[in-house]
C-alpha cells in the first residue's frame, strides 16, 4: 500500500502501525511524489486531503486517470461539502481526523475487502501464554492473570506486532487513540504492570523506539 503524509512523525507512527497488522507500507510525502510512486501492484492508498504541494482532490484524480485502486482519505475537513467532494474525487472512504488506529485499520480492511485485497497477516509468535480479550485474562502454564481493560488492549496490540517493536507514539494512538506524547507515562506505566503480573522478560523496553513482545524463544 502507499501512505502518502507529510508529516513524518505521523508518517512513522502509522508505518509501524499498518506493518504490524500485515501491509507493506511504501511512503510519499506530497502529492506529486505520491503519483509518481503508483505502481500496478499498489493495492491501496491512504490519502491524507492536506499536502505541501497539491490537495488531496488533485491527487486523488491523478491516480484515477490511471487506476482503480482503492483510496482511503484522511483528512480533518468534516464539512458535508468536503466530502462530497472527495467522494466524487474517486475516494473509496473518508476518515474523519482525530481516529484511532483500530479504526482506520477496520476500514482499510472493509475498502481492500471490497476490492479484492487483503494484506497477509503478521505472522504468528509463541508468546508462551493464551490472551483471551472478552475474558481479558492471560492463560498461562501456572493459571489464569486477570487483566484490566488498557492492560488487555495494550498487550493485545504487541500480540498483533509479532516480537516486532513498536514505536510508543504508535502504542499511543493504537491503545488509547491519542498521538499526546505527553501522556506516554501512562504507557509506562501499563507496561510496569503487565511485567508484574507476567514477568519482567515479557514486554523488551527497545531504546529510542518503544516496546516489543519477547517471544518464548528469546527469553
Amino acid at each position: 500500500m502507499l501512505l502518502v503524509e507529510d508529516d513524518a512523525g505521523v508518517a512513522d507512527a502509522l508505518t509501524q502501525g499498518l506493518r504490524g497488522s500485515g501491509w507493506t507500507v511504501r511512503h510519499a510525502a506530497t502529492g506529486r511524489d505520491a503519483v509518481a510512486a503508483l505502481t500496478p501492484d499498489t493495492d491501496l492508498v491512504l490519502l491524507d486531503m492536506g499536502l505541501p504541494d497539491h490537495d488531496g482532490l488533485w491527487v486523488c484524480a491523478r491516480i484515477r486517470e490511471t487506476s482503480s485502486v482503492a483510496i482511503v482519505a484522511l483528512t480533518a475537513r468534516r464539512a458535508e461539502a468536503s466530502v462530497v467532494a472527495a467522494l466524487r474525487a474517486g475516494v473509496d472512504d473518508y476518515v474523519v481526523k482525530p481516529y484511532s488506529l483500530a479504526v482506520l485499520l477496520a476500514r482499510m480492511d472493509a475498502v481492500a475487502r471490497r476490492a479484492g485485497t487483503r494484506p497477509d497477516p503478521a505472522p504468528a509468535v509463541d508468546a508462551g501464554f493464551e490472551l483471551d480479550t472478552a475474558a481479558r485474562r492471560v492463560r498461562t502454564p501456572d493459571g489464569d492473570v486477570g487483566l484490566t481493560a488498557k492492560e488487555c488492549e495494550l498487550l493485545a496490540a504487541l500480540l498483533r506486532h509479532a516480537g516486532r517493536p513498536v514505536s510508543r507514539a504508535a502504542l499511543m494512538e493504537e491503545v488509547w487513540d491519542t498521538a499526546w506524547i505527553g501522556a506516554s507515562r501512562t504507557l509506562d506505566v501499563h507496561v510496569g504492570t503487565l511485567r508484574a503480573k507476567l514477568g519482567a522478560q515479557v514486554v523488551e523496553t527497545v531504546r529510542g523506539v518503544g516496546y516489543r513482545l519477547v517471544p518464548v524463544a528469546e527469553r
